[in-house]
This record gives structure tokens, sequence and C-alpha cells, in this order.
């Protein structure tokens, strides 16, 4: 019986149990290092071995389609690349009289290896320790749908996400934003969900997709090859898949229709607790991943970089990676570093600070880069690190049906919070109304725009002079008015004005104000 799909509601006995997703990532070391290249689409393999004989042990499609394959030698591989035009280098060897010579009647330049293109082999190695914090990094972007998250099976996470359904939606809906989620990272991957992790790990072996509940389960393992079943894994003295093998077992279903005790004399209690396990019937113990309470990622150059511009492609890897850190953990962030490790002289700080929590990596990468429009390198860039030491409470921003003044405050605040990345929080000054009658003295410094209601007496423009300014033959209509404005005796900066409100020639409208009983204008501001 398959798990409920198309948004059907579950049961009550199905809502309870367990359900455990397993993400197999067959690709995950190579994945990995092209997430630090600059150009995931050229020509790039993992090596590994000894220096004298190294051998490719990953390669991306672009060094596939031009014949590299993982157990090559990298010499070859590398010869592959600089192979002549005309030669297609995959084709059968056949000898003429006195000469032995490459038969390519088929090659054309779309095969083999061109003379002609720029392109090379760029290689890294192999490295272990990178696969395991990859493996890290993606239980964390995985807390964001499970509290249970395991790293108990190698190239594999596993989490349980019945206590998510309800938040998440049905697992149709779940599993493709898993799968998009991943996508969007540059991760393949396989995935199953089944009631127990060891099920799920072994069922994705040879399943992509597969939604199997408790009815189901059995049939579904009966069908697995044992080489696919996980018995390799079983602590034992003697090999006891080889031994199956020899006794003519090939399928699980084969083990479940014997005996019990038969089977625990023959072949021990490793085997029957593997199978107890994948049945469900024995609680398996795992430890669970807790991400790390703060964020901090280094990436280093092959080459120095000298300008900012250089530092685009690192900054967004690094970003993404701090927003997949961010969901995981539920948080965001109002602070954070980059640091710059310079080729000659001491490391370069700046410090990225927002006006309200992020966790956006596209809001997070177009306010770091505003901000890096203000910074000049003191020289050679050879590291890259974006540290986050504390995070904050992230609340999404509330969506408005229909446009109002929260849709309104929301538009203000972005635009406040990219004025001051690019500009710098000492040059925006936001301006807060006074209860005084002397427009000059009416703005001050303050914290933050406060909207003016407009009823509270007659308009006032947007743009004020900071002195006013004689404007005698600009006026040509005067449109309303006039409004006495006397105030100031208290303090010896008394004044005495008439205000109206003007149109200039090319239909501008001004505010402008004469003395009683005198001649000339003056202009004051200006409406939008």
């Amino acid at each position: 019986m398959a798990l409920p799909l198309r948004g059907e509601s579950p049961s009550a006995p199905e809502r309870d149990a367990m359900r455990w997703v397993c993400l197999l990532f067959p690709r995950l070391a190579l994945e990995g290092a092209l997430r630090r290249r600059p150009d995931p689409e050229a020509p790039f393999a993992l090596i590994d071995g000894p220096v004298q004989r190294q051998c490719i042990r990953a390669a991306n499609r672009a060094a596939r389609e031009q014949g590299v394959k993982p157990g090559q030698a990298l010499g070859f591989a590398e010869a592959l690349f600089n192979a002549p035009e005309h030669v297609q280098v995959n084709a059968p060897l056949s000898k003429a009289p006195g000469h032995a010579h490459f038969n390519a009647p088929d090659a054309s330049p779309d095969r083999g290896s061109r003379s002609g293109s720029s392109q090379r082999l760029e290689t890294a190695l192999f490295d272990v320790d990178s696969v395991e914090r990859w493996r890290r990094r993606l239980a964390t972007w995985a807390y964001g749908f499970s509290a249970q998250v395991s790293l108990h099976y190698p190239h594999a996470l596993v989490f349980e996400v019945a206590s998510s359904l309800d938040l998440l939606g049905p697992w149709p809906r779940l599993e493709a934003r898993l799968r998009a989620e991943l996508t969007a990272l540059g991760f393949s991957h396989r995935l199953v969900i089944a009631p127990n992790p060891a099920a799920a790990r072994v069922l994705v072996n040879v399943h992509d997709g597969l939604a199997v509940d408790d009815t189901g389960l059995e049939s579904a393992l009966a069908t697995l090859r044992l080489d696919r079943a996980g018995l390799a894994s079983i602590d034992a003295d003697r090999d006891i898949l080889q031994t199956l093998n020899r006794s003519g077992f090939q399928r699980l279903g084969e083990l479940f229709a014997l005996p019990r005790n038969a089977l625990a004399r023959r072949f021990g209690g490793g085997l029957m607790r593997h199978l107890a396990e994948l049945r469900g019937e024995w609680p398996l113990a795992l430890d669970y991943h807790r991400p790390t309470p703060r964020f901090s990622r280094t990436f280093e150059f092959d080459q120095p970089v000298h300008a900012i511009a250089g530092l685009a492609f690192p900054l967004k890897r690094l970003l993404q990676e701090l927003g997949v850190f961010l969901m995981g953990q539920d948080a965001g962030v109002e602070r954070f570093r980059l640091t710059f490790e310079l080729e000659d002289g001491p490391p370069q700080t700046v410090e990225i600070g927002l006006l309200a929590v992020q966790r956006d990596p596209d809001t997070l990468l177009e306010l770091t880069r505003a901000h890096l429009e203000r910074v000049r390198l003191a020289g050679p860039v050879t590291t890259l690190t974006l540290f986050a030491p504390q995070l904050a409470a992230y609340a999404p921003i509330r969506r408005e049906l229909l446009e109002g003044p929260a849709r309104q405050a929301q538009a203000w605040a972005a635009l406040h919070q990219r004025l001051v990345a690019r500009l710098g929080a000492p040059v925006l000054k936001t301006l807060v109304e006074h209860r005084e009658h002397r427009p000059e003295k009416a703005v001050l410094n303050g914290a933050g725009p406060r909207a003016r209601d407009a009823s509270a007496g007659p308009p006032r423009p947007g743009w004020l002079a900071s002195v006013p300014q004689r404007c005698d033959g600009d006026v040509v209509q005067l449109l309303a008015g006039p409004e006495r404005i006397e105030s100031g005796w208290w303090d010896g900066d008394d004044i005495r004005r008439d205000y109206y409100l003007a149109q200039w020639a090319d239909g501008r409208q001004a505010w402008v104000w004469c003395e009683p009983e005198r001649q000339g204008w003056y202009l004051h501001g200006w409406f939008g």
C-alpha cells in the first residue's frame, strides 16, 4: 500500500506512523567540487591515487563527452584534450601493412578531442573530508524539514518527516520541494520514503521516488537482490553475502520465506538483526545531527583576485550556503563579516550590517554587493571567508492580498535598506516631524520616517529648500492661499509670512511666501 497521494488525508494510524526519507547522493564529491568552480560546465575531473599514478575518480559531463572516464590514467585523460582534431581517440586500432594507425572514418569535431578548442581538463584532488563536510551541510539543510536528521549511512541522509507533513503539506508536495531545492543547490540525488531508515536506505539503491508504507514494505523489500540489500555491512566473521549466493539465494524474499530459527543457526544473529531492522522489528539507534549556532565558510582562490568584481561568483556561492543554513535553523541574520586574506599584508575585514533580519540569498547578495561598491581592496585576495557569529529570530514578511499601507511600508523598508547599503548609514538621514509652525524647524533628524496626517492641516511640500530663495519673476499663477504663519517670538527667531501654492511656467508647483504688506516672493519648497 502506497502513501496517500494527491493531498488525501491519511488515516489516524498512518498519521502516527514513522515516515523516513532517504536521500542518496551518488556524485556528492564531484558536485561539491563543481560548486566551487567559476564555470561548472567546463571540463573537470577529480583525481586520486599516488602522484606517480594518479587516475580519474569522477568527471563532469563536459569531460565525459571528450572520453574521460573513471579509472583512466590522468596523463591519458589530459591527452584526450590535446589530440589532433582529425583523430578520434575512441576508435579501435587497425593495422595496415608496415605501420599502425587510428582508423577513424567517422571522426568529427563533435567526438573525441579538438586541438582547436581553448578548453583543457581542469582537475582537483579527491578529498574524503570535503565529502563529509558537504554531507553535514546538507544535513543542516534537511534540518529545516525534520528535527531527526542522521548521517548514519555513508553517501546518504535519512530523516523522519511524518511529524512535518501537517505543516509542510502532503508527501507529493514535500517531495517536489525537496527535489527542487536540491536541484537548485546543484546536487543529483535519489529519494525514497519508507516506514524505517534501514528499509529506506536499501530501497533507494534500486528505486527513485518510491513511497511505501507498512503494508507494502515487505513486498517491496522481497524483490531486492541480496547484493543491494546492505548485507555487506553486517559485522560477521565470514562473508555472509558470498555464502548466501553459493547457497542459491538471490532475493531478500527468499530469506523472508525461511524459518527464522534455521536461518539464525546457519548464518548467526547479525543477519537476523539486519533483516529485523529492514522490517522495522528492531529499532535502529541513530545519532542525530545538530547544526552549529554560527556559520563560517571559506573560499580559496586558485589565483589572487585583484578587483571586487572577481568576488561575485564565490560571494554568491557562500551566500547561497548561508541561506540554506539559515533555512535549516529557521533563523536569519542582521550582521555578518567578510574577511579577505591578502597576498601581501594583513587581512581586510568588511562588516555587513542590515536594517532588518534577512535570510533570502538573493536579497543578501544584492545588499552585500551594494556594500562592497564602497570598498577598495588593499591588495590581491587569496581567500574569502564569510562569518555570521550570531543568528536572529526570523519572521516571514506578512503579505497583503490587496495594495495598502502594509505593502507601501514593505516597499519603503526595502528601499531604505538598499540606500543604506549603497550610500552608508551616516550619509542617509531620516526625518521626523516636529510640532513647530515654522517650516524650517518642523523637520528634525530622527530614527525613522513618520507619515504625516494630511487631514491635520494644509499640504506641505515633499522637498523643502534649506534657505528660501527670491523668485519674483517665476510665479505665473497662485493656486491656493494665503496661509499665515506667525511664530517664534519667544526665541528671537520670529517670522511673519503668508504662504501660497504657486504654479511655474513649466507646470511645476511650488510653495512660496511673502511678508505681509511687502513686495517680493520667496521659494520655500517644491511639491512632487
